[in-house]
């Protein structure tokens, strides 16, 4: 029997992912998609790319989710946590926002502002024992983009105690996609392109997601708008806490790990080859000078590190094999 999807804040491009994804989902039956200021409107005329899905927008409310068994919020941080205690509780949610990842609530008052929601389980599954409580689950707060390249590229060497937590320094490009899709001026392509703008340089809100789940305890954070559609590749640097080589060290951590590839020596990960796939790409070195590691993460920020993770937790949540309906392979040119 197939598994009843609905996806709220399907007119954004994290929204027009997963419907990409659900349609083409084994389990999956999408009965409902939802925008605020797009409702009304034919789902194929706001995402051409989603031509013969006959299907139009509805408003976002509990009334038009709660028939489907498992719910997608894709909406803006901090729109998510009061619909969702609006819906059924049997009703499985995935959540691509913040609203639920923070245990801490002062991080979120200081990082968001407003009231915290309270935590739920958190989204990425290859934290070590994390599946096991994903899949126990109803409800699951998807990683932050940026988040997902660099916990993956830093929790294993930090629980190995290969990495000090104390001194991470952290510089990763993001595509405009992970701006949203509203209209800005500054993500004009008269703006964007031929151009690196950093922005929110030591206050950006994926610091306290990625201490939490990684155990870091200082983290200097500089994202980069990088004009192109969608990836991020992420340069994490630490201090070695004790002499070990940190490939060997995610290698191990990352032998099942179905969507995580630890790049062949001197292969270094580069964001077109995750394009449109679940996969993070990741090499590590250690700097001949400084003697700090160095570990490169590739992503889709569309993908692994949004509607591609969104359904592997979800996948998990029914459960479905991790892999279902999402591709680790990417597309090219």
């Amino acid at each position: 029997m197939s598994i009843r999807v609905a996806v709220a804040g399907a007119s954004g491009y994290a929204g027009g992912e997963l419907i990409r994804l659900v349609a083409g989902h084994p389990e999956f039956d999408l009965v409902a998609a939802t925008a605020h200021s797009q409702a009304g409107h034919r789902l194929d005329v706001v995402h051409p790319q989603l031509v013969g899905l006959d299907l139009v927008l509805g408003e976002t409310d509990a009334a038009t989710l709660a028939d489907a068994d498992l719910v997608f919020l894709a909406l803006p941080h901090g729109q998510s946590a009061d619909l969702a205690a609006q819906l059924p509780p049997e009703v499985r949610v995935v959540d691509l926002g913040a609203d639920h990842r923070l245990a801490d609530p002062y991080a979120w008052a200081n990082y968001y502002g407003g009231t915290h929601a309270g935590p739920w389980t958190y989204g990425l599954p290859e934290l070590p024992g994390q599946r096991e409580l994903i899949a126990a689950a109803t409800r699951v707060a998807s990683t932050g983009c940026y988040a997902a390249a660099i916990i993956l590229a830093l929790a294993p060497l930090v629980a190995a105690g290969a990495a000090s937590p104390a001194d991470v320094v952290v510089v990763a490009a993001s595509g405009t996609s992970g701006a949203g899709k509203a209209a800005k001026p500054h993500l004009l392509g008269s703006e964007v392109m031929g151009d690196l703008t950093p922005y929110r340089v030591g206050t950006h809100q994926h610091v306290p997601e990625i201490k939490q789940a990684t155990g870091a305890t200082g983290l200097t954070f500089t994202p980069v708008l990088a004009p192109m559609p969608r990836g991020i590749l992420a340069t994490v640097t630490a201090v070695p806490a004790r002499g070990v080589d940190p490939r060997a060290v995610l290698a191990e951590a990352y032998a099942d790990a179905p969507f995580v590839h630890v790049l062949p020596e001197g292969a270094w990960p580069h964001t077109a080859a995750t394009l449109g796939s679940n996969s993070c790409h990741l090499q590590a070195t250690v700097d001949v000078d400084s003697r700090r590691m160095i570990v490169l993460s590739a992503l889709d920020n569309l993908g692994k590190g949004a509607a591609g993770q969104a359904v592997q937790n979800a996948n998990l949540m029914c459960g479905l094999p991790e892999t279902t309906g999402l591709s680790k392979l990417g597309i090219a040119p």
